[in-house]
């Protein structure tokens, strides 16, 4: 492993151009997404329209982070942020201006490919502008901020493709993008690449199948799954129960609420050294299963108790995750490494909603919730299980 020069904390003016970047992905992201079903019936023509646009961003994602985030390491984390951020502004004025159904697609493909480029660049960023010790409050504010976005984008992309149209949000999108990729350039210093030891494809092989990049990456991907069922079926169950529109999507509110108010606290404990990154993850996991198996509860409780649960639980695991994983990588492969552990997210993104849509088209949407309650919950009680052995 290269030994990375000796870093001291980043000063704020440094660090809050990238928690903007993620405040931008997740804003994007989730602004579009959860508005373009409701506000474009000249673009979405059918659910199974509305189906591919979604997932055209996500899969650009899923197969580009890698990517970017391996040429980060080679060329430095700050231009390809920079790059992508730019991209991001131009892939969102290809819709401003054009305005047309098949430029959609086009606009979206090209959003997903640059929030793969400067996402991973800006979480390599985070870690090689704070030292090790500070990781977890960095971590921890950077998830803060995108929580924050994961927020507002349905609500206030809600009110702007109310106000003007769906033009319209991709044209603050446009502002957006650009606005942070100026303030980056500008406070964001160099970091250059630094020097690598020869990788093989076997030896990346066997550090993405090492335990300490499985273990937190897995865990990553869990909370993305609950977070996206939390937010996509949550509704559902409280309009099921009766539940107006405004009352689920308040607990949809809550959860994100307490995502972002748990992680930053998660971090400083984490540093604080009153909280290990393990016994932080099995814990969040634990918490997690427990909000799913609350959604289960009928009503208002079920509802706004789950919600609760997984915000706190997801909070908990975010900063945690990447923590353990920027201290369990060779700091000349950051970039890679966050790729790759986005690309887990990702999956978790689309498996977890998916895994609950299966069960509940053959059951019900209260055995969906149970059966990712219980693939959650495993993992930490194997390895509480294991612990209790070898104590006796």
């Amino acid at each position: 492993m290269t030994q990375a020069p000796e870093v001291r904390t980043a000063p704020a003016r440094q660090m809050w151009p990238l928690y903007a970047a993620g405040f931008t992905t997740a804003f994007g992201a989730h602004g579009i997404a959860a508005n373009l079903g409701g506000f474009s019936d000249d673009a979405v023509t059918s659910l199974m329209v509305l189906g591919g646009l979604l997932a055209l961003y996500d899969g650009a994602e899923v197969l580009l982070k890698p990517v970017f985030g391996t040429l980060a390491d080679r060329v430095g984390a700050r231009p390809v942020l920079l790059g992508g951020l730019v991209a991001f502004a131009a892939a969102s004025a290809v819709y401003a201006v054009a305005d047309s159904p098949g430029w959609l697609w086009a606009a979206r493909l090209g959003q997903g490919a640059a929030a793969s480029a400067f996402s991973p660049s800006a979480s390599a960023l985070v870690a090689r502008l704070n030292p090790a010790a500070k990781h977890g409050r960095a971590f921890g504010s950077y998830g803060f901020y995108k929580s924050i976005g994961y927020t507002l984008g349905p609500l206030l992309g809600g009110v702007l493709v109310w106000a003007g149209g769906l033009r319209l949000m991709f044209t603050v999108l446009v502002v957006l993008g650009a606005a942070v990729a100026v303030w980056a350039a500008l406070a964001v210093p160099v970091v250059p690449p630094l020097p690598k030891a020869r990788q093989t494809v076997l030896d990346l092989a066997r550090r993405l199948t090492h335990p300490a990049f499985l273990r937190p990456t897995a865990a990553l991907a869990a909370a993305t799954a609950a977070l996206s069922v939390g937010v996509g079926f949550l509704p559902v169950s409280g309009r099921a129960a009766g539940l107006g529109t405004v009352t689920t999507g308040a607990a949809v509110s809550v959860l994100a609420a307490c995502a972002a108010i748990v992680q930053p606290r998660a971090g400083r404990a984490l540093d604080g050294g009153r909280l290990t990154a393990r016994g932080g993850i099995t814990v969040g996991l634990l918490i997690t299963a427990a909000g799913l198996a609350c959604a289960m509860l009928p009503g208002l409780l079920g509802v706004l108790s789950g919600a609760a649960l997984i915000g706190v639980g997801t909070g908990l695991i975010t900063p945690l995750g990447f923590a353990a994983l920027a201290a369990s990588t060779p700091t000349e492969r950051l970039g890679q490494t966050m790729g790759a552990a986005e690309l887990g997210r990702e999956l978790g993104d689309a498996g977890g909603p998916l895994l609950v849509a299966a069960v509940a088209t053959l059951t019900t949407l209260t055995l969906g919730y149970a059966a990712l309650a219980v693939l959650l919950a495993i993992g930490p009680a194997l390895g509480l299980a294991r612990r209790a052995s070898r104590c006796r």
